[in-house]
């Protein structure tokens, strides 16, 4: 029997938390919510606990905000995978939450079944943003001029890690990227870990972001 994805609720809109809790609860054979909580501290203690395996955490709340228990639990619990699930579009909120350690920035404007395969695809590892952020996460780097440390930090990289970075830019999964470069996902798998050691970085989405700022996200 495949083992249930275990998702904690963050999030100070009693309506909304219990709209996700029922959407989960319709699959629970594959999800198990745990626990709820309705502030960023009482979502830190509860995760502390209950070691979730996807926490759904709102940005904007009262007391300790979605950004500061980010970063607590991904200092504290770096296996759960924490997804921002907000109304805010704005694109410092976002590089501030994937700072922070989020793996994932969805919009509460998300189709359901969107957010089911996030939630799944977040548990397995892969960093997850709702299409309209990532769009606004590429075009801000556009924006920006490359600078010569940002040249020099490509000599780094084989040209096929290069192109993993740009997938990873954009978000890809493994499965994704294969099929975008014809390689064999395992190829994917080894050349992604070589980009981790080089980096020393352990988080999917920490690369991608780093990916972002460097410039691999460029058309």
């Amino acid at each position: 029997m495949t083992q249930k994805i275990r998702v904690l609720l963050v999030d100070d809109h009693v309506l909304f938390r219990s709209g996700v809790k029922a959407l989960l609860q319709r699959h629970d054979d594959e999800f198990d919510v745990v626990d709820e909580a309705a502030d960023g501290l009482e979502g830190i203690k509860r995760a502390r606990s209950l070691r979730p395996d996807v926490i759904l955490l709102d940005l904007h709340m009262p007391g300790v905000n979605g950004l500061e228990a980010a970063k607590v639990i991904a200092e504290e619990i770096p296996g759960a995978r924490v997804l921002m699930l907000t109304v805010s579009e704005d694109a410092e909120d976002l590089m501030d939450a994937l700072r922070a350690g989020a793996s994932g920035y969805l919009l509460k404007n998300i189709e359901m079944d969107a957010l089911l395969d996030a939630v799944r695809r977040a548990a397995r590892g892969d960093s997850v943003m709702s299409p309209q952020m990532t769009a606004k996460l590429i075009q801000g780097v556009r924006e920006q001029p490359r600078t010569a440390s940002q040249v020099v930090e490509r000599d780094r990289f084989s040209p096929r890690e290069r192109d993993i970075l740009a997938c990873l830019a954009q978000g890809s999964s493994n499965k994704e990227i294969a099929r975008e470069l014809d390689l064999a996902e395992s190829t994917v798998k080894i050349h992604v870990q070589n980009i981790f050691k080089k980096l020393g970085m352990t988080s999917r989405v920490q690369v991608a972001l780093y990916a972002v700022e460097h410039g691999y996200g460029r058309s």
